[in-house]
């Protein structure tokens, strides 16, 4: 696969575990706390300190899935997290962004992975552009076309900062919803769901829930993470990238302010909610993502989610102390999410800042995207949406950001169009201004061309079910 960066893991480090190591860490185990007979009628050690299944998961759904009002902002605690981190480096937020961008930049060329094909040695050299922009940025200063604040300023506070931060941050609490036991758990209780409608295994739940209420590019960590210690296969992390990793529902607030739809906010978010993954049942049929190989990230041991029989409780209690048995310690594995996190970070912002700018530049001031928005007046004409031509627009300029349609339609009078677009930005997925970057900075085995088949196919799907929907219900 060709990868934007060389945030490239080892796959004998502390994600994947082999067989041996399973093996000798389940006779150790059992040593010291004896064993039982696992629902499965299978030998298994008895994980000692199982309240770390309890503490761990529940302070891990706590910050990644309540919402608290502190200091007059209301949102999830991560991002309060975030915040006390911001305060803390004060000043120096912006620099730490550039250095984390500047370590990106040069990671490949010290390395040497900028040779390894073409992409990879396009998005290098592009991110040396992003690295200017970031040290332009950081000074206060904007020049040319960057001085326009929704590009500028747009890329750099709305984008580079908060995800060269989140993501680090994030990741600190990330090990405490994968490694001790929860996504097993979950993952067998919804297994009959997830496996049927959307051929990925149960705990992908947990990916997709992570995306809506905290942030697509944790849930992708998780997704890239759980990918590398062979959970998951190639096809199944696909799905869930492509699929389920939506920006979150903190930032649907702002894509609604700006349509003018906080009046039907209830129904705009649920309904949203539900398109986004009708439409991901469908994509999973259909190539590009029926044809990514179904086979675990190579030289990782496949574990995969064991199908249940009999109690579901019992079976999902057994897999999860199953996991907690060869589970780190918590220093340990928040440590390894962390730098998984860091590289990460560092692969995605100069890639948001460079390739990200190009489409900011090209839907500002050239004509691609009015072009590129006939391919939906069609569908947009068959639904009847008011304005075929400019929903058409709309709809298009979403692959470079999926902010800009809001922009494009914002205080049209037909509230129908607004909301077709509002649904269609969020439930495309794919933009290149930070997603795609994402993706390809990780080990997921998708390139450029499946990522733009998928958000052609995404939208014309979210345009033919949401605008009959609201047509009826608006």
């Amino acid at each position: 696969m060709m990868t934007t960066s060389d945030a490239v893991h080892d796959p004998d480090r502390e994600g994947s575990r082999t067989r041996s190591e399973r093996q000798l860490f389940e006779s150790s185990a059992a040593g010291r706390a004896g064993s039982v007979i696992g629902v499965d009628g299978t030998e298994r050690a008895v994980p000692p300190h199982r309240w770390r299944f309890f503490v761990y998961s529940a302070i891990g759904l706590a910050m990644f899935f309540v919402s608290l009002e502190i200091g007059g902002t209301s949102t999830i605690l991560v991002d309060h997290a975030l915040s006390f981190v911001m305060w803390v480096l004060g000043a120096a937020v912006p620099w730490v962004v550039v250095a984390l961008v500047a370590f990106g930049t040069l990671r490949p060329f010290l390395t040497g992975s900028w040779r390894n094909g073409a992409l990879r040695t396009v998005f290098a050299f592009a991110n040396i552009v992003g690295l200017a922009v970031a040290v332009c940025a950081a000074a206060g200063y904007y020049p040319g076309p960057l001085a326009n604040p929704d590009i500028g300023p747009f890329l750099w506070e709305k984008l580079g900062i908060p995800v060269g931060l989140i993501v680090p941050v994030g990741a600190v609490f990330l090990a405490l919803l994968i490694n001790y036991g929860l996504m097993e758990f979950i993952g067998v209780l919804v297994q009959p769901i997830m496996r049927p409608v959307w051929k990925v295994p149960g705990r992908a739940a947990v990916d997709a829930v992570a995306s809506f209420v905290g942030s697509y590019s944790l849930a992708l960590l998780i997704t890239d993470r759980v990918y590398r210690e062979g959970r998951y296969t190639g096809k199944e992390a696909a799905i869930i990238a492509t699929g389920f990793s939506t920006v979150s529902a903190t930032f649907m607030v702002i894509v609604a302010s700006t349509l003018d739809l906080m009046e039907h906010w209830t129904l705009y978010f649920f309904l949203t909610f539900a398109i986004t993954f009708a439409v991901t049942a469908i994509t999973v049929r259909i190539p590009p993502l029926s044809r990514v190989p179904d086979e675990p990230f190579e030289g990782a041991e496949h574990t995969p989610e064991p199908a249940s029989s009999g109690n579901r409780f019992a079976q999902a209690w057994d897999e999860a102390m199953r996991a907690l048995a060869i589970a780190p310690g918590v220093v340990k594995g928040s440590w390894a999410t962390f730098k998984d996190g860091v590289l990460m970070a560092a692969a995605i912002v100069p890639s948001i800042l460079s390739i990200g700018l190009a489409g900011l530049l090209l839907a500002t001031y050239t004509p691609v995207f009015d072009l590129l928005g006939w391919l939906f007046v069609p569908i947009a004409w068959l639904v009847q949406l008011p304005d075929p031509a400019l929903a058409g627009k709309a709809v298009a300029v979403g692959i470079a950001e999926m902010f800009l349609p809001a922009t494009v339609v914002a205080g049209h009078e037909s509230v129908v169009l607004r909301f077709t677009v509002g649904v269609t930005a969020v439930s495309q997925i794919v933009f290149f201004s930070a997603l795609v970057p994402s993706i390809l900075a990780t080990k997921i085995p998708v390139n450029v061309g499946q990522l733009v088949v998928l958000w052609f196919i995404r939208v014309v799907l979210t345009i033919a079910i949401t605008a009959p929907l609201a047509h009826l219900l608006l």
